[in-house]
């Protein structure tokens, strides 16, 4: 999954996923100029199988984490054009450990949207009304702004319908990964990871709301 190649880099002229834009206002009488993007929501999914006691996560190639990790060699192509080496700079710094998550981009309850991300890209098949919300935030505020909806569930290796891996219709590229409790509590300070804020928040909220009436009925 991480052998990268043929990486070049160009401006950014038409996406369906994200769109720049250049803001202009006054604040307190002094002019003032911030670059932005409007992009979709998103939701992401804290799962926990209960039958032996091991978090889901997804494992996957993420360019804008490669790009923030590399140099780029200017070529003659145009302004913002460039190549990278990829010898020299393997894609394995652009792998990332993430919780399952999707963007809003269609339309339908939140909850449904996160049940059919953890069919898509981890396989079990969890009932919404077993998807709990932990809360909301905004995410790259200095970017775009976007929010961010939080859902943990309890899955079993009953649930598990298929092997997730996302939509190979859509290029997805995704890894299952399973982590013990005390592999997550490790990862929560292991810089060497690349990982996101959102699965930082979901692990303390689980060691503070969920872990400690699970690891008293798993003594039982």
């Amino acid at each position: 999954m991480d052998k990268i190649s043929d990486v070049t880099v160009g401006d950014c002229k038409d996406s369906k996923y994200i769109k720049p834009r250049r803001i202009h206002y006054t604040q307190n009488g002094v002019p003032k100029i911030w670059d932005a993007m409007k992009v979709h929501d998103g939701v992401v999914i804290l799962l926990f199988n209960t039958s032996r006691n091991v978090f889901i996560f997804v494992r996957q190639f993420r360019p804008a984490i490669y790009l923030n990790s590399v140099h780029v060699e200017s070529t003659d192509e145009g302004a913002g054009a460039g190549r990278v080496d990829t010898g020299r700079y393997p894609g394995s710094l652009g792998m990332t450990l993430e919780l399952c998550a999707g963007i809003v981009d269609k339309s339908g309850a939140l909850p449904e949207i996160a049940r059919a991300e953890i069919l898509e890209e981890c396989g079990y098949d969890v009932p919404v009304d077993q998807i709990r919300k932990i809360s909301s935030c905004r995410g790259g505020v200095g970017t775009s702004g976007s929010m961010i909806h939080m859902y943990y569930a309890e899955v079993t290796d009953a649930m598990k319908v298929g092997p997730g891996g996302g939509l190979v219709s859509e290029g997805e590229m995704i890894e299952v990964v399973e982590y013990t409790v005390e592999q997550a509590r490790s990862l929560m300070t292991d810089e060497t990871v690349n990982k996101v804020h959102a699965l930082l928040f979901a692990l303390y909220w689980f060691f503070d709301k969920i872990w400690p009436e699970l690891s008293q009925k798993a003594k039982i």
